[in-house]
């Protein structure tokens, strides 16, 4: 018997405002997608436009970022000076490319910027004392931090003491007392008067250079070249790519296709990616996690080099090196996944999260973390034993803050850090089973149990197997560049007929399936059960992903197939409104919103 494997939500119902309705509509949009781009966050025109703006336009002033004035006084005091700079970036994809932005940007104007990336297992993560000894035995006098250094407090005094000023450049939670740097460049700041605070570290440091080459000649066009760096970290971070963030993307995959910097352009060879292919699934699976391979199992400064080279003899050399640490990678975290399901399946219950540790490598422990909570929907946190320590990373799911969270565990920690979606932790081992117990009664609090255990998958669109065709993908892909906050969109495509099915290499399951006249194909990755389970002839709702491929010579459209149900499934699914019937298409606007715009 078919049953599907995810519960579905469908959208809910939305009353749309009329002049947003009709730009929309006005910008080629249909009314079922107007309504999709409302529950994206483009809830007015304001928004519209900024989401259909031309090719690098849609950014804000960097000016309005918080201590703007003060990061640019002090750079230029600097320069004046000719004092030297240590930068000082995260470990991760997002550091590292922050890093790599930063220093371009400040060699750009004439100051000698040395890079610095702590060790993940001797350092951790926020600015380190090692690095403020690094500074003082190499005269740096001035440090700059980028996707870190928010909760440096102690840090922070302690290079002030030296002589030694700090700029924080970051994007994580401040603490109610934060360091007394020489700026604090956070747009989470209580008095931020930044329009978009989801900026990656990344993001932040792409701002950061923008505004300090504003004035050079090419200098807005140069900062426009880091955007490539701001795009691979924010999609690293998992950062929403709506607003600015998008901006970013947009540009910086364009960047990449046309002109990539040396290091890229070596991964990019090594596999097998041509540069105009990428996009942001190339970035996420491709890119990142190569960057993020040389800090989880060996030198994260290598990445760093990578990313600032210019010479594309070392960019291979480099490459090929972080290119054998991610096949490391791949195995450790492999290992560490098959015992950290091995404990949970030995623990009784089913708690409202993943609390879980064991012996594991400290680079892979945010991997499996984000697996966890992939595959089980609830928040994940998984840590490793260091010598009476417990370091941890933590990955949400449903929504669950992670950040408020371990705030209200701070008693218990030595030092967190993090954001809503991704946080960390280190705290004595004696104190793990208290910090559980609270975790999961935050957890329980927050995220009641659902009656169906099943993980969640949102319906973006609900349409019949007639509305499936190029001028419909052709609207979804202005969309893109998709991702966190902004997914490729899912769509339940309704009574669709199976007349073919067989497993495919892999464990993959390919459908050839009737609508109407016409039929489509289908692939459903890792789903060889339903091999088992579908026949022939069976009537069935998808809910798959639109996409295009090619085979000998031609081009055809293919639905990625994510979960099956019967026919009829779609229209009963969850959702916290009926969604209503529009121009024939379940889209979950409010037909009253058309009222005076047709």
């Amino acid at each position: 018997m078919i049953e599907p494997r995810f519960r579905w939500r469908r959208p809910s119902t939305v009353r749309l405002d009329a002049a947003f309705l009709a730009a929309t509509i006005a910008a080629g949009f249909s009314d079922r997608v107007a309504a999709l781009l409302h529950s994206r966050g483009v809830t007015d025109v304001v928004a519209l436009e900024a989401f259909i703006a031309p090719l690098g336009e849609g950014f804000h002033d960097p000016a309005l970022l918080p201590d703007a004035d003060r990061l640019v006084a002090r750079i230029e005091r600097a320069r004046r000076a000719d004092e030297k700079v240590l930068v000082f970036g995260d470990f991760d994809a997002d550091g590292l490319t922050g890093l790599a932005i930063m220093v371009r940007a400040l060699r750009r104007i004439g100051l000698d910027a040395e890079p610095y990336v702590p060790s993940r297992l001797e350092e951790g993560h926020g600015l380190s004392l090692r690095a403020v000894d690094t500074a003082e035995a190499t005269g740096r006098s001035l440090v700059v931090t980028v996707d870190t250094g928010s909760s440096s407090v102690a840090e922070v005094a302690e290079a002030a003491r030296r002589g030694i000023d700090v700029i924080v450049t970051d994007h994580h939670r401040l603490p109610p007392d934060p360091p007394r740097a020489a700026a604090l460049v956070n747009p989470h700041r209580a008095d931020s008067r930044y329009p978009d605070p989801r900026l990656a570290g990344s993001g932040v440091a792409f701002k950061v250079a923008q505004l300090l080459l504003r004035d050079l000649p090419d200098g807005p066009e140069a900062a426009l070249r880091l955007a490539a760096l701001a795009t691979i970290g924010t999609v690293a971070d998992v950062a929403p790519i709506i607003g600015e963030n998008r901006a970013i993307a947009r540009v910086g995959l364009d960047r990449i296709a046309r002109a990539p910097l040396p290091g890229l352009t070596a991964l990019l060879a090594l596999a097998g990616v041509a540069p105009e292919a990428v996009d942001l699934e190339t970035v996420a699976f491709t890119i990142a996690p190569r960057l993020n391979a040389a800090g989880r199992v060996g030198d994260a400064t290598e990445a760093a080099r990578l990313l600032l080279t210019d010479d594309p003899a070392e960019a291979a050399l480099l490459a090929e090196r972080l290119q054998a640490a991610n096949l490391v990678r791949r195995e450790m975290t492999r290992t560490a996944m098959v015992e950290a399901q091995a404990v949970l399946a030995a623990e009784p219950g089913d708690p409202a999260a993943t609390v879980v540790r064991g012996d594991w490598p400290v680079g892979v422990i945010g991997l499996v973390a984000g697996r966890l909570a992939e595959e089980r929907g609830r928040p994940a946190v998984v840590g490793t034993e260091l010598d009476g320590v417990v370091r941890a990373s933590c990955r949400s799911a449903g929504g669950f803050d992670l950040a408020a969270a371990l705030a209200d565990c701070t008693d218990l920690f030595i030092r967190h850090g993090g954001h809503p979606g991704a946080a960390g932790f280190e705290l004595a081992s004696d104190h793990w089973d208290a910090f559980r117990e609270r975790f999961l009664a935050l957890v329980t609090a927050a995220l009641p149990p659902a009656s169906d255990p099943r993980p969640e998958l949102r319906v973006d669109l609900v349409v019949p197997g007639s509305a499936v065709d190029y001028a419909f993908l052709a609207e979804l892909r202005r969309l893109d560049p998709t991702g966190p906050g902004n997914p490729d969109p899912l769509i339940a495509v309704e009574d669709l007929t199976v007349t073919r099915i067989r497993a495919a290499n892999g464990g993959h399951a390919q459908l050839t399936l009737r609508k109407r006249v016409e039929v489509i194909d289908g692939i459903a990755f890792g789903r060889a059960d339903l091999v088992e389970v579908v026949r022939e002839g069976d009537r069935l709702d998808v809910l798959a992903r639109l996409v295009t491929r090619r085979f000998g010579g031609y081009e055809s459209l293919q639905l990625e197939i994510r979960d099956v149900a019967p026919a009829g499934y779609a229209a009963t699914a969850d959702g916290a409104g009926d969604p209503t019937p529009v121009a024939g298409v379940a889209t979950g606007l409010d037909p009253t919103a058309l009222a005076g715009i047709r």
